[in-house]
């Protein structure tokens, strides 16, 4: 598995944007993209901190989805969308995954 660690700061007046942008993000999804799981957060303390964490299958099959020309008009939407959201660009940390642990709610 691979993951990729995503940073980023929205502008003080944006920050009810974080759940329209993963919206977004969720609704041009494709079938077959290796994607495994995305989940977005919000810092406790400074709602304008924000940060997603995606896992994929692959980084193979992560680099593929970026270049996939039938996510191009929505994937232009949402950079479209978060440049003005964002106070600046986002920072990306490439992580392969050494191991994880899943344990159900209440478990």
């Amino acid at each position: 598995m691979w993951a990729q660690l995503v940073t980023f700061r929205l502008k003080s007046e944006r920050t009810d944007d974080l759940a329209e942008a993963a919206r977004m993000i969720e609704a041009a999804e494709l079938p077959g993209s290796g994607l495994i799981r995305e989940t977005f957060a919000r810092d406790t303390k400074d709602p304008q901190i924000c940060c997603g964490f995606v896992v994929f299958e692959s980084e193979k099959q992560a680099r593929a989805r970026e270049s996939d020309p039938r996510r191009a008009a929505v994937s232009a939407d949402i950079r479209d969308f978060l440049s003005n959201a964002l106070e600046g660009p986002p920072t990306f940390v490439d992580l392969d995954v050494i191991h994880e642990i899943t344990v159900a709610p209440g478990g």
